[in-house]
């Protein structure tokens, strides 16, 4: 077992740190929604504040109801008895692969506690690189040649996951890309791992069209959700999961029983309100992901503009620009580079999976918001965000760090330049 500090908290508490030193750092490192809870949940938070009893291991019956007329309004119907709490989707996510057993099929990349949490089970990922454009699902066209030759090694592999949109991405795999790693999961039999936590969050969701792999084969399909990242609660730790069978569902409860015993009480009441879908929470997803959006796609010109490559966002709040042609020999040497030497931190593309001598970082735009409750308010009312003074002034100071990063093209080279093959299937 090689398990260290997450990555992303490593890098948050790092910059945080530099932060508190005097230092000015553009924080891009950090997956959180950056967004003030709304009063109606913490009203909910503080109502049930009196509720102090453990409650049941598969979360409180309101809870589970919600989560399942959630899914319901989405064309799942959903029993209440296969959805199982936990406290975070994380939690939920590495008790899975307790109860599901052997090892996983990863997309390459990925978010970086997914092969995390399979060392700690004592599991192994398999990494196949995602298409292009579409990240968060391994290529279905190479997931096969990788199972049956891991399966060939003797090695086990009951499961595949998906992120649908993508972290670190920022992209969502398209219908036909679904659907094609789901006739893989039958005739591999794999249960497959659907984190959707950012569903809700797709820019534009009129167009942009989402298909989960329950809608097409929900006798193996777990979906994982929760509600950090549309309502920006992710410090309450809640998370929900649909079951496709009750032995899957029993073997979870057990993992779950000598864990974390039970979710948060008083979280569960809010959580239940907030997945019922009272109109006004559904206006504030609506505002946070118009705000996700436009800021996205703000930094994404930015990078295009210094000469990155990177795919537009279509979800949540990432990127992932390619600094092709920089002369760093590694991901990590750019990240420690732009921190350093720029004030900008990202998050060095190697703890995804990726090959880490490819020039690749992911970037989280959800910490330009502001940095007070007020500031994030009023990013969210803005009829154009990006001309508030205080998003401005970072989106000015990306641009000003890349300009400088993009300037070294014209140094002389002090170690050298790679030349980068396609990321190979690896496992």
């Amino acid at each position: 077992m090689n398990v260290t500090l997450s990555a992303t908290l490593a890098a948050n508490e790092e910059i945080e740190r530099r932060r508190r030193a005097g230092e000015r750092v553009l924080h891009l490192a950090f997956g959180e929604a950056g967004l003030p809870v709304h009063p109606a949940l913490r009203e909910r938070l503080i109502a049930a504040s009196e509720h102090n009893g453990y409650g049941p291991v598969a979360g409180a019956g309101a809870l589970r109801e919600a989560a399942a007329g959630y899914w319901h309004r989405r064309g799942l119907p959903t029993d209440p008895e296969l959805v199982v709490c936990g406290p975070g989707s994380k939690a939920l996510l590495y008790g899975l692969l307790l109860a599901i057993g052997g090892d996983i099929v990863l997309p390459m990349p990925s978010w970086v506690s997914y092969a995390a949490q399979a060392d700690l089970v004592g599991a192994r990922a398999l990494f196949v690189p995602a298409p292009p454009g579409e990240g968060g699902v391994p290529d279905p066209e190479h997931v096969v040649s990788a199972v049956l030759r891991a399966r060939s090694r003797g090695r086990e592999v009951r499961s595949l996951l998906v992120t649908l949109p993508d972290n670190p991405s920022g992209t969502l795999a398209s219908a036909n890309t679904v659907r094609r790693i789901v006739e893989v999961a039958r005739e591999l039999d794999l249960t497959i791992i659907s984190d959707e936590i950012y569903r809700d969050l797709v820019h534009d969701p009129g167009t942009t069209g989402f298909l989960s792999p329950a809608d097409l084969a929900p006798e193996r399909t777990v979906i994982t959700s929760g509600l950090s990242k549309s309502l920006a609660i992710g410090g309450w730790r809640i998370g929900v999961s649909r079951l496709p069978s009750i032995g899957l569902r029993d073997r979870l409860l057990a993992v779950a029983s000598e864990i974390w015993s039970s979710p948060a009480a008083p979280v569960q009441q809010a959580a239940a309100y907030a997945f019922t879908e009272p109109a006004e929470l559904v206006r504030r997803i609506d505002e946070s992901r118009r705000l996700h959006g436009t800021v996205a796609r703000a930094v994404h010109k930015r990078f295009v503009l210094a000469g990155a490559r990177v795919d537009a966002p279509q979800g949540g709040f990432y990127l992932y620009p390619h600094f092709a042609g920089l002369d760093f020999a590694t991901s990590a040497d750019l990240a420690a580079h732009l921190l350093d030497e720029h004030g900008v931190g990202v998050l060095a593309g190697h703890v995804f999976g990726d090959d880490p001598r490819a020039l690749r970082a992911r970037v989280a735009t959800s910490l330009l918001y502001g940095e007070t409750t007020e500031q994030r308010l009023a990013a969210l009312s803005a009829p154009d965000p990006l001309e508030l003074p205080w998003i401005s002034a970072s989106l000015d100071h990306l641009s000003e760090a890349l300009t400088g990063l993009y300037a070294m093209r014209r140094a002389p080279l002090r170690h050298g330049r790679v030349r980068l093959a396609p990321a190979p299937v690896t496992g």
